[in-house]
């Protein structure tokens, strides 16, 4: 293994000012011909003067005009790899920093926000997210995060649908120690957020299997080539204190190789130079089957290949995947990842590392609602984008293996590990771990020393548990509210929803405060119209449009288009594998059940055998839908219906629903309750 360092084998800038020299393309606009000419750049310290060749750049043509960049891409270049202003400006008196220095903070993991709740003055704060390939959390990591959570947040860890944490409401203050505590046990923000690669999903079942242990190696790997190599982080938050990592030769290897025209030699950044990325970059890896990890919506999709005994042999790969558009703009729009190829195990990081650095020499950096990966792909075709993306990885991709149907598993409840151990899956609403929930957590990761891992659907996993533990393990749990997922609504384990109001600042409306009254609005519907307790459609709400719940997956997808009013999107399907479609803009939160009612009526009555909701409304097309939920009346009365499984006579179901209504409830609502409330009242650990 080769030993790396945060802030190792960088120049020491002391000048927070020393500019670098502009980012040009390393390739021509007629050719991937590459010819490189190394700029000095004169960086002076307060010390002695010293020449930095901090960035390779091919020769410029006098008579090429400067393309257009958007003020993102100026305040990178400016910033002297991503340090200045933002070092300056975390010092400062005032309770937020300036524009540019918002811009990078993101680079370090963090977004500066303001509580939209409140009037008058802005009440500046910070939210700081985490980076975990896989999700995996070690047990000093999270028992930090908790800590940090009560004594500079707001008292909650929010899970992300990127398997990392979220931590609200940090004063900028308080921003050199939190981010150090984190550095310091075992953790970083380190291209949580900002143009490069984001964390790198990966089932996060702690599985010993030869497939899943493949695919978060690999996971780790893709994280450790992509994580940037310039110090900055480190420079910032601990005054450029060296913290060691362990990294795989492999890794090494393919990073500084350049055969193929893909680095800039002598930069202090090899692959991401000073403009890094045009956006944000996403990657997931998964094995065959496990869609857990939304493959499709992702820059690139990464899947296991194995031979007949299960021993891995190479990749799948699909590029072009993103969630994010903006409203009104039909040239912006959410596409799933198309297929690019196949590569043998051993060439993996060389083929990413090709597609990442053809997004870097191509993507735009004049508009950034169009500088996402696939919009080049859509632009340009996926046979125009293989071929540039083989110019940089040397070879030709052979044709993607084929692979069985996908499948959603979300790996809630206990499960064997393969290894002699358990783990247990806990669903989370909404990824919001607070009030007696946390208490509990805390107790049973720090009694018994669990690591954890985080799942893309915002929910979280104990690993490595013993079978004598689990019988107490539950008991504390269940006592919090923390059940098996047999208790839990059907709607509620794949439902997903941003944080929105109040702190972001992109949000229209709301997501997280106010999916809790539409999923049980929901599951008021379902009653009306008959469907079973049992059945579930794929919800997910987000406050904008911009996607982070990847809304356009789902089978109802609701996109906040105003105050208190979304637009409805359809045809999702449960194993996330079809793209959602507008059906209805602009429906008024109050509106909601007279396009949900006919929808689900007409579901539960004209669908094919095991027919998903989402696979329903693309068969029945949007024309008819529309036909069916304005000509809408209501549900015909059917009083012998009621759910048999659940209550045992009539009489008993007319007391629950008679005492259900007093509470503003279903009868099964309320019945469900009551059961969870005699579950977690049993101390002898009978609930497992």
């Amino acid at each position: 293994m080769t030993t790396s360092f945060g802030a190792t084998n960088t120049p020491v800038f002391n000048d927070p000012k020393g500019q670098i020299g502009s980012f040009q393309r390393l390739q021509s606009a007629n050719s991937f011909a590459l010819s490189f000419l190394t700029r000095p750049v004169h960086v002076f310290s307060a010390s002695n003067r010293t020449l930095i060749r901090a960035v390779s750049t091919p020769a410029k043509p006098e008579t090429v005009t400067e393309p257009k960049r958007s003020k993102v891409e100026i305040f990178k270049e400016q910033s002297n790899f991503i340090r200045y202003p933002l070092n300056e400006e975390i010092l400062t008196d005032a309770p937020n920093i300036n524009e540019a220095a918002t811009q990078l903070i993101k680079f370090h993991g963090s977004y500066q926000q303001y509580n939209r709740d409140e009037r008058g003055q802005k009440s500046y704060s910070f939210m700081l997210r985490t980076k975990n390939p896989c999700g995996k959390v070690p047990n000093q990591l999270y028992l930090t995060m908790d800590d940090l959570a009560d004594q500079f947040g707001i008292g909650t860890l929010r899970l992300t649908t990127r398997q990392t944490f979220q931590l609200h409401g940090v004063l900028k203050k308080d921003l050199k120690t939190v981010m150090s505590s984190i550095i310091k046990n075992m953790g970083s923000t380190l291209g949580a957020c900002g143009d490069l690669n984001r964390n790198v999903l990966a089932p996060a079942a702690p599985l010993v299997r030869k497939d899943y242990l493949f695919a978060q190696q690999t996971a780790d790997n893709i994280a450790a080539l992509l994580t940037p190599q310039s110090g900055f982080y480190y420079d910032v938050w601990v005054d450029g204190e060296q913290f060691m990592t362990v990294e795989p030769p492999e890794v090494t290897k393919v990073r500084n190789d350049n055969s193929h025209g893909t680095n800039f030699p002598d930069s202090p950044e090899p692959i991401y130079g000073t403009q890094f990325l045009p956006r944000k970059f996403k990657i997931a890896v998964t094995v065959p089957t496990d869609n857990s990890v939304d493959l499709l919506t992702n820059d690139i999709g990464v899947v296991v290949v194995t031979d007949d005994n299960g021993e891995p042999q190479g990749f799948n790969l699909y590029v072009g995947g993103g969630m994010g558009r903006t409203h009104r703009v039909e040239t912006t729009f959410p596409q799933l990842a198309l297929p690019l190829g196949y590569v043998p195990k051993e060439d993996i990081l060389y083929a990413v590392k090709a597609i990442v650095v053809t997004q870097r020499e191509n993507g735009r950096r004049d508009d950034r609602r169009y500088s996402r990966l696939k919009y080049l792909v859509s632009s340009w075709g996926i046979e125009k984008f293989r071929s540039a993306v083989e110019k940089f990885y040397g070879r030709k991709f052979e044709p993607n293996r084929e692979l069985p149907e996908w499948e959603f598993k979300s790996y809630l409840g206990w499960h064997e590990q393969g290894d002699g151990n358990l783990f247990c899956g806990l669903h989370v609403d909404s990824g919001r771990v607070a009030g007696k929930m946390k208490k509990a957590l805390r107790e049973v990761i720090e009694k018994y020393g669990l690591s954890v891992r985080l799942t893309p659907n915002q929910n979280i996993i104990l690993c490595d548990i013993r079978n004598s533990w689990r019988r107490p393990i539950t008991t504390i749990l269940a006592q919090a509210g923390l059940l098996h997922p047999r208790y839990v609504d059907p709607l509620n384990v794949t439902a997903m929803a941003c944080p929105a109001m109040p702190l972001c600042p992109l949000a229209i409306t709301e997501a997280e405060r106010g999916i809790p009254d539409i999923l049980k609005r929901v599951r008021a519907v379902f009653e009306t119209v008959g469907l079973r307790y049992s059945e579930s459609v794929v919800i997910r709400i987000t406050g904008c449009p911009n996607g982070c719940a990847r809304p356009y997956m789902a089978e109802l997808g609701l996109v906040g288009d105003g105050p208190n009013s979304y637009q409805i999107w359809l045809g999702g399907t449960p194993n996330q594998t079809s793209l959602a479609r507008t059906f209805m803009n602009k429906v008024k939160i109050h509106d909601l059940e007279k396009v949900l009612e006919p929808l689900f009526y007409h579901w539960k009555r004209k669908r094919q055998s095991k027919e998903s909701f989402g696979a329903f409304a693309n068969r029945l097309g949007f024309e008819k839908l529309q036909e069916m939920v304005d000509k809408w009346e209501g549900p015909v009365a059917a009083s012998s219906r009621h759910n048999l499984k659940l209550f045992a006579d009539k009489e008993t179901y007319e007391a629950m629903d008679k005492l259900a209504k007093l509470q503003d409830k279903s009868a099964h609502q309320l019945a469900i309750e009551v059961i969870r409330d005699f579950v977690a009242s049993q101390p002898n650990g009978k609930s497992e």
